[in-house]
């Protein structure tokens, strides 16, 4: 039997399923229209979509290490309690491992991957969703990988979760230190790692604003100059990571203190997650709800 756009549709509608898995569902199951929904709903596949507008932006952050590469990742839900549920935690530590394995490009491409039995990343999340009723999201990832260590460190049971990637030679103590700078970066939150970082326009940006603050001040143009370069120097002990503050040892920075462990180690890169950062939450006003779902 010949599966059409409008039978597509006409499943999609009263399942809230994707285009592409309503289509699968009726060639599965011949066209036969309550079939496809029944096929639907054993996948798991017709509840996710219903489920899709609803904001999710608690969850967590899990990393994973291989040898020298690591993997940073958030899978978001609607509440804080599912972070602690034992079947959304396992996915997202078996995602994490699935991503070291096969390094997708993209969240968009890891999707569309295979990922148990004949279900896609997709359709696995798909399951979830139905299974524990709550609107979830793969929002992010990011692999690292260096010559000498990665470190990992988690903060907060999953609310941060970040990646110092190191070349050098691979020693504990190299390891050790990086873990601890690991530590400083989930506590700073650093915007660069090293002042090569700062494009000419951020730092021409900031030293605009430094230079027409201190002409407002009355200062002489004549140390103008000397105050915006002091000033700028702190902008970058501020921001870069490499000239921070090591919160460990705060009389070194935290170039000098990889360095003093290490004197050619050097640290390449950095990614550090913050969980729901940049989404927006949806305020709740309980007594609002309560009183309007008295008066109906």
């Amino acid at each position: 039997m010949a599966i059409t756009a409008a039978d597509v549709k006409k499943l999609r509608e009263a399942t809230g399923a994707g285009m592409m898995d309503c289509k699968k569902a009726l060639t599965e199951v011949g066209g036969d229209f309550d079939a496809g929904v029944d096929y639907l709903r054993k996948k798991g596949l017709g509840a996710a979509e219903k489920k899709a507008g609803r904001i999710a932006a608690e969850g967590i952050v899990v990393t994973k290490t291989t040898g020298s590469t690591a993997v940073v990742l958030e899978v978001n839900a609607e509440t804080d309690f599912v972070s602690k549920n034992d079947q959304f935690v396992a996915f997202a530590d078996k995602l994490a491992g699935f991503i070291l394995e096969h390094r997708p490009e993209s969240v968009e491409a890891l999707l569309s991957m295979s990922f148990e039995g004949d279900l896609t990343v997709e359709q696995a999340l798909s399951q979830l969703i139905a299974t524990i009723g709550e609107n979830m999201s793969i929002r992010r990832f990011q692999v690292l990988e260096a010559s000498g260590t990665v470190a990992t460190y988690i903060h907060g049971a999953g609310k941060i979760g970040v990646l110092v990637a190191v070349d050098g030679d691979s020693e504990d103590a190299l390891a050790t230190i990086a873990r601890n700078v690991a530590m400083h970066v989930a506590a700073v939150n650093p915007q660069f790692v090293s002042r090569d970082e700062v494009t000419a326009d951020i730092a021409e940006r900031e030293r605009k604003v430094l230079t027409e603050r201190a002409l407002a001040s009355g200062k002489p143009e004549a140390i103008v100059e000397k105050i915006v370069t002091g000033q700028m120097n702190k902008f970058f002990s501020e921001n870069c990571l490499l000239d921070q503050e090591f919160v460990m040892d705060s009389d070194k920075t935290v170039a000098k203190a990889v360095s003093d462990v290490q004197a050619n180690a050097k640290i390449v890169a950095v990614a550090r997650f913050a969980l729901g950062e940049g989404i927006e939450k949806k305020e709740e006003d309980f007594a609002a709800e309560v009183a309007a779902q008295m008066a109906g």
